[in-house]
């Protein structure tokens, strides 16, 4: 366990929080949003081919009280009744066909009594931003084909103002309008079909196609996968170093090997240890007999 102390610094502690953070995120957050997004996607797409070939129906039957649903919403109805004279509402910030646009809403009052916003289509802005004439929703009673739509949602700070003298707001929110507005709506709305009373430019049919949403679900869930594996390479490469570092200290700190005389060696030394001997033999000899100093 020693060699693994390292991992108790702050920096790897640091690192494995960040780690550990950025795939919890990835696999309960970020990967399950792009995938519900393919989910939801798809079943909407679902909705929208199977309405293409389902006749409408009245609108009471599916846009009671309770307003659109999800299982409702694409469906084709039929709404008799007539529009609320000079109640227009603008959507502003819109872009269609990668051109800014206002999509105009009308509320329209259903022979049963209920109140509906219309969505009519867009119109282009003028001189950059400004708002331009607008024509009017026809008077008196007429029979609608259009789709159901939920409502939007809105975003705190985004309220609805007033301005060019019309109600401008920057989300189809049928809640949000009826506060602004005074009037009782229905929740969700309707959008115009082409060729329909009223209709400006009609809003074209989203993409039936799933988007980017999947592959970037399954590269969230790869990143997940990758990111621990990448500690985990760090962590083995710095075992590796620390081994290499202890193995390069051992050497060095060894004491050098010696190496054993040759028989040659022992020879020369063993014949000059007997040729010394034999010379001080002599000399002592010849120091005995001549009175010489030894």
């Amino acid at each position: 366990m020693r060699r693994l102390s390292f991992l108790l610094r702050p920096s790897w502690l640091v690192l494995a929080l960040v780690v550990g953070g950025f795939a919890y995120a990835c696999f309960t957050v970020l990967a399950p949003w792009q995938l519900g997004k393919n989910t939801s996607t798809d079943e909407r797409n679902d909705r929208i081919a199977e309405s293409v070939s389902q006749d409408p129906v009245p609108v009471g039957e599916l846009f009671g009280d309770g307003g659109a649903t999800v299982e409702t919403e694409w469906r084709r109805v039929i709404a008799d009744g007539s529009y609320l004279p000079d109640s227009d509402v603008l959507v502003r910030l819109r872009s269609t066909e990668s051109k800014p646009a206002y999509e105009v809403l009308t509320p329209f009052v259903l022979d049963n009594g209920s109140t509906v916003l219309i969505d009519r289509g867009y119109v282009r802005p003028v001189e950059g931003t400004a708002v331009p004439e607008i024509p009017p929703a026809p008077t008196g009673p007429v029979t609608l084909d259009a789709r159901i739509r939920m409502s939007e949602g809105t975003v705190e700070g985004k309220d609805p103002f007033t301005d060019a003298g019309y109600l401008q707001v920057y989300f189809i929110d049928s809640g949000q309008i009826a506060a602004a507005s005074g009037l009782d709506l229905v929740g969700g709305y309707l959008q115009l079909d082409p060729e329909q009373p009223g209709v400006l430019e009609a809003k074209a049919l989203p993409q039936l196609d799933a988007g980017p949403y999947l592959s970037y679900g399954l590269q969230w869930l790869a990143f997940g996968i990758m990111a621990p594996l990448g500690l985990a390479y760090f962590v083995w490469a710095e075992i590796r170093e620390r081994r290499k570092a202890k193995a390069r200290s051992t050497d060095e700190g060894a004491p050098a090997e010696t190496t054993p005389p040759s028989n040659d060696a022992k020879i020369v030394r063993s014949g000059s240890v007997r040729s010394t001997s034999t010379s001080h033999t002599t000399s002592d000899k010849l120091a005995d007999r001549y009175g010489g100093h030894r």
